[in-house]
């Protein structure tokens, strides 16, 4: 799921909270300098101020416009666009006394210094950070890019993003179009596939976005940026080659130079994003408590049936292929990861994509007696009430994965996916989700899952999410009720 950010200032979050630290900086020297002490905010008057002048600044800031394409602009660009601010902050100050007749009793020296001294230190932490910025571009960031080019473009298109890398992506590669070119480098970047294996590659690899510029002597890529969809990965595709994708959600924005449309599965403001990790955080936490608490009470019993470690990692893929480790409580005996080939004929879902058989002898007291009934233990219990579980709040602190999501499979299942499973990859994945809670639990068509799991995140938003969690709630509630 892509990102779709709410607004320009919130691109540059980091530039808006620098500003505000300027003004008030600027405030308490110019209240220092003009020798009345160093307790700007001692009196009623003078707090106020400090307190108006962060609102003004806000403001300006978002109402003028001033940090709206900040990286792109030079020394005398950003000197007018800041000059500029500062003179109508300065006019709302000028403004505010006036209107609450304070003019006379605050100190004239003090505000003129105010607006004197902000002017360039706004400006002077303005471009150091830009530099900062800068630098850290050719570097990249944290979301891996895939560039696809046609033949007669693909060394501009590099060249760009590389020079224009505004959203601070990591480029994770190149593949041409037109021409067999993989081995080769493109100013640094590796040739990772063809038009053919491109789509492959998407889906197999830890990539977040892929942008599509073709010359106009090559035909539209139908039928590449059809397979890409199917993946869920976000396509950037260049506005001088438009389809409509039917079923996916498309806008106009830029990357680097270039114009595009961006298509993707679904599309969250920035502000959802950070409500849903700001869910995650509050969960996570009180999760990890939890987890304690039922540490206290599960290690001996685990210990003591199984000897070994208490809690159980394993490599899972989450979001656009990332691999993580996730967490368990350890509900199965030691050699539980060699004993599953064995165990592969009586798998449910018949085919390999995910594991799930009526009783499991490598779950911890699971036992088969000699008269064919069935003996359960502490294993078979912590997993029918989930407790085993509870360790991935720790992943969603790390931010591996979201209280609400799909679960995250095991890379031997994802190198079996076709390019539609892929899409179930395309958010972070969750403790629990739709098909989890969907009255299926019976579930054996491993495409009902990816179905489920593309309606989840086709039509995501927070009260889906809800939903689901309260759901949860009753899908364990009963399952604790039956054991």
């Amino acid at each position: 799921m892509y990102r779709k950010d709410s607004g320009e200032w919130l691109k540059h979050f980091d530039f808006l909270v620098l500003d505000l630290v300027c003004i008030e900086v600027s405030y308490w020297l110019a209240y220092v300098m003009s020798g009345h002490g160093i307790h700007v905010y001692a009196t009623i008057m003078y707090r106020n101020m400090g307190i108006f002048l962060l609102i003004a600044d806000l403001v300006v800031l978002f109402m003028n416009g001033t940090l709206k394409n900040v990286l792109k602009k030079g020394y005398f660009q950003s000197f007018t666009m800041t000059l500029k601010h500062v003179l109508i902050v300065c006019a709302s100050t000028t403004i505010y006394l006036f209107l609450l007749q304070q003019g006379s009793a605050f100190s004239r020296s003090a505000l003129l210094l105010t607006f004197i001294l902000y002017l360039p230190i706004t400006y002077t932490v303005k471009e150091i950070w830009k530099y900062v910025l800068h630098k850290s571009m050719k570097e990249g960031g944290d979301k891996k890019l895939l560039i696809i080019a046609s033949n007669d473009v693909v060394e501009k298109v590099v060249k760009n993003i590389i020079e224009k890398n505004y959203a601070r992506y990591c480029i994770e590669g190149v593949a041409v179009i037109g021409k067999d070119r993989q081995g080769e480098t493109i100013q640094g970047i590796p040739v990772v596939a063809n038009e053919q294996t491109v789509a492959a590659y998407a889906g197999n690899q830890w990539v977040d976005e892929v942008l599509i510029v073709i010359s106009r002597k090559y035909p539209y890529p139908e039928k590449l940026v059809q397979q890409l969809s199917e993946t869920g990965v976000t396509i950037h595709l260049n506005l001088a080659k438009i389809t409509n994708v039917p079923g996916k959600k498309q806008f106009v924005e830029k990357i680097g130079p270039y114009t595009v449309l961006t298509t993707s599965i679904n599309a969250a403001s920035t502000t959802q994003l950070i409500l849903k990790r700001l869910v995650d955080i509050i969960g996570g936490i009180v999760g990890c408590l939890l987890t304690c608490i039922i540490f206290i009470f599960v290690a001996p019993l685990i210990y003591k049936e199984s000897p070994g470690p208490i809690f159980y990692t394993q490599d899972r893929v989450g979001k656009n292929g990332k691999i993580f480790k996730m967490y368990k409580f350890r509900s199965m005996y030691l050699d539980a990861d060699e004993r599953k080939a064995e165990l592969m004929e009586q798998n449910k879902l018949q085919d390999a994509k995910m594991f799930k058989i009526d009783f499991d002898p490598r779950v911890i007291g699971n036992k088969i007696l000699p008269d064919g009934t069935h003996k359960t233990g502490i294993g078979e219990f912590i997993r029918k009430t989930s407790l085993d579980e509870f360790p991935q709040f720790f992943n969603v602190l790390k931010g591996d994965m979201s209280i609400i999501g799909t679960r995250p499979p095991l890379t031997t299942e994802t190198s079996l996916y076709e390019l539609h499973h892929y899409a179930r990859l395309a958010i972070k994945p969750g403790i629990t989700g739709m098909w989890q809670v969907s009255g299926r639990s019976n579930i054996t068509d491993f495409e009902e899952v990816v179905r489920l799991d593309k309606e989840y995140i086709e039509n995501w938003n927070i009260g889906l999410d809800i939903k689901i969690f309260l759901k949860t709630i009753l899908v364990v509630l009963k399952k604790d009720g039956s054991a």
